[in-house]
C-alpha cells in the first residue's frame, strides 16, 4: 500500500512539471525507474508483489502503446518510404544479435553459445515506450520519427520467436524437433500480422460506420479502441501468433481506416498511455533494479556498453548502407535504440525455462541494460533530437 501511495504522489508531482521537463535531460522513465528503486531500497514496497504486478502492467502497457503509436502512423507515406525501417528490421536486428553473440561469447566464455545468443537477442529489441521522448519531438523530421516508431513496434515481435528458440536450446529441450520450431516461428510471424490486420481493419470500419450513423459518441470510442488492441493481442496468442506484432499491425490497419477521425487515439497516448508506462517503469525499478545493480559485473557492463555504443550503431549503419539516409541520420538511428520494457519482459518470460543460476544472470544483464539505457538515452533524448534537427536544417540551406 505504501509503495502505491508513493507511486501516486510521484505521478501527481511529475505531471505538474512534465511539460517544462520535456526539454531537459530528465525524462519520465528516469524518474519512475529510479524512484521505484529508491522506494524499494528503503523498504517501501513488497519486491515479490511488485514483480508479479510488473508482468501484467508491462505487457498491457506494451500492447496499448504499440497499438496507439501504430494508429498514428501515416500508412500511405510509410508505403512510399519504408526502406529505412524495413532495412533496420530485416538486416539491422539480425546483425545486432549476431554481433552481440560474438562479443558475448568472448566476455562470457563459460556460457554456451545458445545462452550467449539468448542474451544478445534479449538486448537487441528497442522500446516504444522509452522512445517517446524522441518520437514526439518535433525537432526530428516526421520520416525519421515514423521509422523509429515502426522499428520499435515490430522488432519486439520479430525477436520473440528467436528468443524463445534460444531459451529452449539453452535449457537443452530436445523434445521439439527442428521442424516444430520452424512451424512455431512461422505461426508467430504469420498469424500475428494476419490477425492484427483483419481485426484492425474491421474495427476501423466498424467505428467509422458507428460514427456515420451516430450510434456512438467520442466518450465511447476510446473504450472500443483499447478493447480492439486487447482483442488483437489475445486472439493472436490463442492461435499461436505473436500478440505484440498483432497489436502493432492492428493499430496500423485501424489508423489507416479512421485517418485521424478517432481523437481518442492521440489524447490517450499523451495521457493514460503515458501513465501506464510510468507505472510499469516504477514497478521495474522497485522489483528488479536494486538486485540487478548488486550483481552487475565487469563483463556485464562491458557487453551493455558495447551493445549501446557499438553493436547497435554499427548494425544500423550497415543496414542503411546504399540508402538515402544521411550519415547523421544513420548515427541518430544507431544511438536512439533504447532498451526498456520489452527487454525486461522477455528476460522474465524465459527466466523459468533455463537453469536457475544462468537465468538469474541473464535477467540481471537485461535489467542492468534497461536502467543504463533509461539513464543514457533519457539524458540525450532532448539535446540529441535538437542537435539532429539543427544538423538537417543546416544541410537544407
Amino acid at each position: 500500500m505504501t509503495g502505491f501511495l508513493i507511486l501516486c504522489m510521484l505521478g501527481a508531482s511529475f505531471s505538474m512539471v512534465a511539460q517544462r521537463l520535456s526539454s531537459t535531460i530528465l525524462t519520465a522513465p528516469m524518474v519512475f525507474v529510479f524512484g521505484g528503486a529508491v522506494v524499494s531500497v528503503l523498504g517501501g514496497v513488497d519486491t515479490a508483489a511488485s514483480e508479479e504486478y510488473l508482468h501484467i502492467v508491462a505487457e498491457v502497457a506494451l500492447v496499448v502503446l504499440l497499438f496507439l503509436d501504430a494508429a498514428q502512423i501515416d500508412l500511405g507515406a510509410l508505403r512510399e518510404r519504408s526502406v529505412w525501417p524495413r532495412r533496420m528490421l530485416l538486416i539491422g536486428l539480425p546483425l545486432a544479435i549476431l554481433m552481440g553473440t560474438i562479443v558475448g561469447s568472448v566476455l562470457f566464455p563459460t556460457w554456451s553459445i545458445a545462452a550467449v545468443a539468448l542474451a544478445a537477442a534479449i538486448l537487441a529489441p528497442t522500446d516504444a515506450a522509452l522512445g517517446q521522448a524522441v518520437v514526439t519531438n518535433e525537432s526530428v523530421p516526421i520520416r525519421t520519427r515514423r521509422a523509429l516508431v515502426v522499428e520499435s513496434g515490430l522488432n519486439d515481435g520479430l525477436a520473440l520467436p528467436i528468443i524463445l528458440l534460444f531459451a529452449a536450446l539453452t535449457a537443452a529441450v530436445e523434445a521439439q524437433s527442428s521442424l516444430e520450431w520452424i512451424v512455431f516461428g512461422a505461426k508467430q510471424l504469420i498469424f500475428g500480422p494476419l490477425v492484427g490486420g483483419v481485426l484492425g481493419f474491421a474495427g476501423g470500419r466498424a467505428l467509422m460506420w458507428a460514427k456515420d450513423t451516430k450510434s456512438t459518441a467520442e466518450a465511447y470510442e476510446g473504450i472500443g479502441a483499447l478493447a480492439l488492441a486487447g482483442m488483437a493481442y489475445l486472439c493472436a496468442v490463442s492461435i499461436g501468433g505473436n500478440g505484440f506484432i498483432a497489436a502493432f499491425v492492428a493499430g496500423l490497419a485501424f489508423g489507416g481506416v479512421v485517418k485521424g477521425a478517432c481523437k481518442f487515439v492521440y489524447e490517450f497516448t499523451e495521457s493514460e498511455g503515458q501513465l501506464l508506462a510510468w507505472i510499469a517503469f516504477f514497478l521495474l525499478g522497485a522489483a528488479l533494479v536494486p538486485q540487478a545493480i548488486t550483481h552487475l559485473t565487469w563483463p556485464m557492463l562491458t557487453l551493455i556498453l558495447l551493445s549501446l555504443f557499438v553493436i547497435r550503431p554499427l548494425a544500423i549503419w550497415i543496414s542503411l548502407s546504399k540508402t538515402d539516409a544521411e550519415p547523421t541520420t544513420k548515427l541518430f538511428f544507431g544511438w536512439f535504440g533504447p532498451r526498456g520494457l520489452a527487454t525486461a519482459l522477455f528476460a522474465l518470460l524465459v527466466l523459468e525455462q533455463i537453469p536457475h543460476g544462468l537465468g538469474e544472470d541473464i535477467l540481471n544483464l537485461a535489467i542492468n541494460t534497461v536502467w543504463i539505457s533509461v539513464l543514457l538515452h533519457g539524458m540525450s533524448a532532448a539535446p540529441g533530437a535538437q542537435w539532429y534537427g539543427r544538423k538537417l536544417a543546416k544541410k537544407a540551406l
